[in-house]
């Protein structure tokens, strides 16, 4: 199995932040989160493995799925609960049977960050089109943040959002790469950037 199953990504988040969770309940189409659940996003190739995966997850604990997506290459689902420990046990029951470990993961990366300021009125109301969170006021800063494998971009954001008085607008985790949009003064961007890089840098893998 290990050798036809690509892990692509495994990303645990150990307390959702308030508008990181406000966030994914505008999006999920399975089981709602609320902030201060523990979450685990898993994602493989062949994508069709995703249906096989979470089968495995949600009878093994009483953490609940809150996404289960096939797109044209990946698969990725979530699953969440508010006792910790039983996100940490369906995740490790997963690579049991999966015969894998962690760190047979790809290892992320950062793939583009860009920090922008003093966005133009134009531009905000371009962006905000297509924000399914806070909008971005003219003037402010505004931090561009891309990764791969895609399912990381949800660490980056919940730990950037920990780190700084941020305003979360945008994150998409679907598909080759996952990118967020957050907004706020220099400063706060400043942290919110070095937050979620090194979330990201610090993580094991293949």
């Amino acid at each position: 199995m290990a050798d036809e199953f690509s892990l692509r990504a495994y990303c645990f988040l150990d307390r959702m932040q308030p508008q990181y969770a406000a966030f994914v309940g505008t999006i999920t189409q399975g089981d709602l989160p609320v902030e201060g659940m523990a979450s685990l996003y898993v994602e493989m190739a062949p994508g069709n493995e995703v249906f096989r995966v979470v089968d495995i997850a949600v009878k093994s604990t009483d953490a609940k799925p809150g996404a289960q997506i096939v797109e044209r290459e990946f698969g990725m689902f979530e699953v969440h609960s508010l006792a910790q420990a039983e996100v940490i046990e369906a995740g490790r029951i997963v690579l049991q049977r999966l015969g894998l470990r962690e760190e047979d993961r790809v290892k992320p990366e950062v793939a583009s960050v860009q920090v922008i300021t003093n966005v133009d009125s134009y531009q905000a109301q371009l962006l905000n089109r297509f924000r399914r969170g806070a909008m971005i006021v003219a003037g402010e800063t505004m931090l561009v943040l891309e990764v791969a494998p895609a399912a990381y971009i949800n660490l980056a954001a919940n730990e950037a959002e920990k780190a700084a008085n941020i305003k979360l607008v945008h994150i998409s985790s679907v598909g080759r790469y996952g990118r967020m949009w957050m907004s706020g003064t220099e400063a706060e961007i400043v942290a919110a950037r070095a937050a979620a890089v090194d979330a990201i840098s610090q993580l094991k893998g293949k």
